[in-house]
């Protein structure tokens, strides 16, 4: 079985000018997100073999406060160009190429991509992740290559302002 945690970066700061959108920083409200995230993996034992990040200055952020929350080396966070600004048919693309080797993998990144790819792939009744949302979708086999539509089932959809001890 394969388990794909799709997150999308925290909340970021839209009122610095001057800046590119690929180098937005997370804003106080998104700093705050991200570690309590980071321990509700961990209350969850759901903890990630591998974490693969758009290097986009808010989505890199959030993975490397998540990955210290869960103690996972930010070193060896891999950071895929690909995800910024992409599509759910680029990161399915993404998806079929990770290595199997790992079962669990979270994979962070932007909107609209990655509710599309959550809908996509679960045919999960989402309208949107938000910022700093998580969705978990399970698959069936033990290879990412054959990862397609409606091929997962969404077992968890958790986000910052939700009730934690809704689950």
């Amino acid at each position: 079985m394969k388990r794909l945690l799709i997150v999308r970066h925290a909340k970021s700061d839209w009122g610095a000018a001057n800046t590119k959108d690929f180098d937005r920083t997370l804003n106080s409200r998104g700093l705050l997100n991200a570690p309590e995230m980071g321990k509700r993996l961990i209350s969850r034992k759901l903890i990630p073999q591998q974490l693969v990040s758009s290097p986009a200055l808010r989505a890199i952020t959030t993975c490397k406060i998540i990955a210290k929350e869960i103690q996972y080396p930010e070193t060896e966070i891999v950071q895929e160009p690909k995800i910024y600004e992409a599509n759910y048919q680029t990161l399915l693309k993404v998806v079929n190429q990770f290595d199997d080797k790992y079962n669990s993998i979270a994979l962070f990144g932007h909107n609209n991509g990655i509710t599309d790819l959550a809908v996509y792939l679960s045919n999960a009744d989402l309208y949107n992740i938000p910022t700093c949302g998580m969705v978990l979708i399970e698959f069936p086999f033990d290879s990412w290559k054959i990862v397609s539509q409606n091929t997962g089932n969404m077992v968890l959809f958790d986000y910052p302002k939700n009730s934690f001890e809704a689950f």
